[in-house]
C-alpha cells in the first residue's frame, strides 16, 4: 500500500486522552516516511493527511485541551471502539497509531485483525507510550504486542523491551527506538540578568503539576505550601504552578484533588500564578523546572534547562521518581531554598532519549526507514499476531475485549454501539450529563466515600 509520489500517505492515529491525543499526532508525523524532518508535527505541508479519532471514554479531551495540545490534523471525530474499526474497515490507510491505555491497544489489535482478515491490504500498526515507563512495564508491553512497530522512547526502554518479550518467548522485532515526539523549542541561554534595564523578565521557576502524583491531600498541600513559600522567599522571582487541565476536565489520569481548589484556601503572594497553556511555551521562560516526575522534565533536560525532581516525599515507585535515579536532577525543596542548582548526568540522559546532544534530528529515521520498508513490502502485510490469545490468556484477554465491546475472537458483542450515523441532539446531551456525572462522582463523592470507609 505505498503511496504514490503525487499522493499524500494516509495517516489515522486513534487516542483516548489529550496527553495520548499529542503523543500520537507529533509521533505520527515524526515516523511518516514523507515527513522527514517535519518539527512540530502538524499536518500542514509534510506530505501526509492526518485524520483523528477520539476514543470515547472518561478521559475524552474536551475542545479547550485539544487547543492547548496545539497539534492539528486533517479530520477529528470522537467514536466508540467499534465505531472506530469499522471506520478502519471501509477507509484505506498507510498508517495507523494507537495512542491508547495499553488494554485500549491489546482491544483494537484483535478488533483490527478480524476485520482485516480478508484484506489483501493493511496499514503499517503502531503504538508505543506517552512517556516515561516506571510501572506496570511487563503487563503493558505485552498488552501492545502485536503491533508492527512498538516505539520505545529511549535507549533505555528498548534494551527493557525486548527483555520482556525475549522472556516471554514473544517475537521483539517490532521494538524501535526513538525519542519523545514533542521535545523542542530553544536551548536555554541563562538566567536573566538582575542589572539590566527595566523590563527584562524575572527569574522563573515552574512546578509541573501530575493529577494523580503525588495522591493524597496532605502531600499534594505539602507541595503547594512550599512552592508558596518558595514564592515568598524570593519576591523578586516568578514562581508558576504549571497545571494541566481545569477542574472537570480528564486527562490521562484521573485528578481528584485539583490545585485550584487547594490553593483557594491559601493567601497566595502577588509573584505566584497558576497557568495552562502548551508546556513549551512556559518552558521559553523558565529558568527552573520543578516537578515529582512529570514528563516535563524531560522536555526541560532536552532544553538544558536546570530541572529538580523532588525528593521531599521520598524516592518511591508509587511517586515515579525513581526513574530518574542516578540523573543528578534529584533534590529537596530545603536544598533549591537554599540555592541548590542540579548538574544532570551526561551518560543518564544520553539513555533517556533526551536528545540534548543535538542528536534529536535523527531519532525517528530507523522509524521511518523500517515503514517505508513495510509499506514497500510485496504482497502486504502479514495477519497482526498478538502475543496474547484465546489460548494464551483465557483468563485475561476476553475480559480486556469485552470492556470494548468486542468478543473473545476480536468481532463486536450484540449490543455494541452502532456507527450507522452520528448521535443526534438528545443523545448528544444525555452522554454529556453522563459524562459530567461521571466526573462528578470520580473528583466529589469517591474521596468522600473513601475518607469515610478510613474512620
Amino acid at each position: 500500500m505505498p503511496a504514490s509520489a503525487t499522493k499524500p500517505l494516509r495517516v489515522a492515529v486513534l487516542a483516548d486522552s489529550d496527553t495520548r491525543w499529542k503523543w500520537g499526532a507529533l509521533t505520527a508525523n515524526r515516523i511518516a516516511p514523507s515527513a522527514t524532518g517535519n518539527p512540530e508535527g502538524t499536518a500542514d505541508g509534510a506530505g501526509i493527511r492526518l485524520d483523528g479519532y477520539l476514543l470515547r471514554g472518561r478521559a475524552t479531551p474536551t475542545a479547550r485541551q485539544l487547543g492547548e495540545v496545539g497539534v492539528t490534523a486533517d479530520s477529528l471525530r470522537e467514536v466508540t471502539a467499534v465505531e472506530f474499526l469499522r471506520a478502519m474497515r471501509e477507509e484505506s490507510y498507510d498508517l495507523l497509531v494507537l495512542a491508547l491505555v495499553g488494554g485500549g491497544v491489546q482491544a483494537m489489535l484483535h478488533g483490527l485483525k478480524r476485520i482485516w482478515e480478508d484484506r489483501p491490504q493493511r496499514p503499517v500498526v503502531v503504538t508505543g507510550y506517552v512517556g516515561v515507563v516506571y510501572e506496570k512495564l511487563a503487563d503493558g508491553l505485552l498488552l501492545r504486542h502485536g503491533a508492527d512497530l512498538v516505539l520505545a522512547n529511549s535507549r533505555q526502554d528498548a534494551e527493557r523491551f525486548r527483555a520482556v518479550y525475549e522472556g516471554v518467548g514473544a517475537d521483539a522485532g517490532s521494538v524501535t527506538e526513538v525519542a519523545l515526539p514533542f521535545l523542542g523549542g530553544a536551548p536555554y541561554t541563562g538566567e536573566p540578568d538582575p542589572s539590566a534595564e527595566q523590563g527584562s523578565r524575572p527569574y522563573t521557576v515552574v512546578f509541573a503539576a501530575q493529577p494523580s502524583v503525588p495522591e493524597s491531600r496532605k502531600d499534594r498541600t505539602y507541595l503547594l505550601n512550599r512552592l508558596v513559600e518558595h514564592a515568598r522567599r524570593h519576591p523578586e522571582r516568578e514562581v508558576l504552578l504549571k497545571l494541566r487541565s481545569k477542574p472537570g476536565e480528564h486527562t490521562t489520569h484521573i485528578e481528584e484533588l485539583p490545585y485550584q481548589k487547594l490553593s483557594q484556601r491559601l493567601d497566595l503572594p502577588p509573584n505566584f500564578r497558576l497557568v495552562y497553556g502548551h508546556m513549551g511555551e512556559v518552558l521559553d521562560r523558565t529558568d527552573l523546572l520543578v516537578t515529582v516526575s512529570s514528563t516535563a522534565a524531560l522536555e526541560s533536560l532536552h532544553r538544558r534547562i536546570p530541572t529538580v525532581v523532588l525528593t521531599d516525599l521520598g524516592v518511591r515507585e508509587a511517586l515515579g521518581n525513581h526513574h530518574f535515579v542516578g540523573s543528578g536532577c534529584l533534590a529537596s525543596w530545603d536544598q533549591l531554598d537554599a540555592g541548590h542548582r542540579p548538574e544532570p548526568d551526561a551518560r543518564w540522559v544520553a539513555r533517556q532519549g533526551v536528545a540534548a546532544d543535538g542528536s534529536y534530528d535523527t531519532a525517528f529515521d530507523a522509524a521511518r526507514e523500517r515503514i517505508a520498508k513495510l509499506l514497500d513490502r510485496p504482497g502486504g502485510l502479514p495477519p497482526l499476531t498478538p502475543y496474547y490469545t484465546p489460548v494464551t490468556a483465557p483468563g485475561y484477554l476476553p475480559g480486556i475485549l469485552a470492556r470494548h465491546h468486542l468478543g473473545p475472537d476480536g468481532t463486536p458483542l450484540p449490543g455494541a454501539p452502532a456507527a450507522d450515523k452520528e448521535p443526534g441532539p438528545v443523545r448528544q446531551i444525555v452522554r454529556r450529563a453522563a459524562r459530567g456525572a461521571y466526573r462528578h462522582g470520580v473528583q466529589r463523592v469517591a474521596p468522600v466515600i473513601r475518607r469515610m470507609g478510613e474512620l
